[in-house]
């Protein structure tokens, strides 16, 4: 595949996407948005890839839209449907809006955040199931300080990451954030030295894609961004159903067999 302002490689069953214009910070456009969604959608698709890594290339991870390009958008913009996919009926209607799709990918999604995170670069990241930053990293939501509000569902997914209080700190100061507070409020996991970052993420990535099984991994994520909208019964009864299909997998078969032979595991997803 030939993309123009992203990178995407496969390598050891994990999918790189790379937004790739470092001389602007990765500042976001509509070519970088349109290839970012075709990038995920192919690596959701390829039973070769079993997690997916986010991150920029050179000194950020993304500073927001393009200033030069968000002069000139047309208002009409924000809502057509030129962004979005016919509705799915296997997927839950609140995941499939323009952004916010990576909770119906069924393969974890880490971002690698090394450096300035900013807007919709901030909104990426937020989508992201996991997130690893450079110690030099700095946040910022952006909005409210160029005239705009919290985009993209904001509003619903910050709150959850790192409380009401701290969200709308975040969403009405626009202020900046340095890693460790980052660390400290829960917007990232776990924050490392620039030059250790990449190490550091994919041993976690490839711990994941050699040791876990994929069908666990996809059924946990789902029932994590399912269970904002359930009670708990409804969990619950989902989780024992869950369970009920999960001891008939191969997978679960591979999971006993590998712990009491004390071998590595050789999952398949099934």
């Amino acid at each position: 595949m030939n993309y123009q302002d992203i990178l995407y490689s496969v390598e050891h069953r994990i999918a790189t996407i790379t937004l790739n214009r470092p001389d602007k910070l990765n500042a976001w456009t509509a070519v970088m948005e349109r290839e970012v969604r075709e990038a995920m959608d192919a690596a959701a698709a390829d039973d070769g890839v079993r997690a997916i890594v986010l991150t920029g290339a050179g000194r950020g991870f993304c500073a927001g839209a393009d200033m030069d390009l968000l002069k000139g958008l047309d208002p009409s913009d924000i809502t057509a449907t030129t962004w979005t996919k016919p509705f799915d009926v296997n997927q839950r209607l609140d995941y499939q809006t323009r952004y916010g799709f990576y909770p119906a990918i069924p393969k974890p999604v880490i971002g690698m955040l090394n450096g300035a995170t900013a807007g919709i670069g901030l909104v990426h990241a937020l989508y992201c199931d996991i997130r690893f930053a450079a110690d030099n990293a700095v946040f910022t939501t952006a909005f409210s300080r160029r005239g705009l509000i919290a985009e993209h569902g904001l509003s619903w997914m910050l709150p959850r990451i790192v409380g009401h209080a701290n969200a709308m700190d975040l969403l009405l100061s626009a202020r900046k954030v340095l890693a460790p507070e980052a660390q400290a409020m829960g917007l990232v996991n776990k924050v490392f030295a620039p030059q250790a970052l990449a190490e550091a993420t994919y041993a976690y990535v490839r711990d994941l894609v050699d040791n876990v099984s994929p069908r666990s991994m996809a059924v946990i994520k789902r029932q994590q961004y399912d269970a904002p909208f359930q009670t708990l019964a409804e969990n619950t009864r989902q989780a024992n159903a869950e369970m009920a299909r999960s001891f008939e997998s191969e997978d679960f078969r591979e999971g006993v067999a590998h712990f009491m032979e004390k071998r590595a595991p050789q999952f398949t997803g099934r």
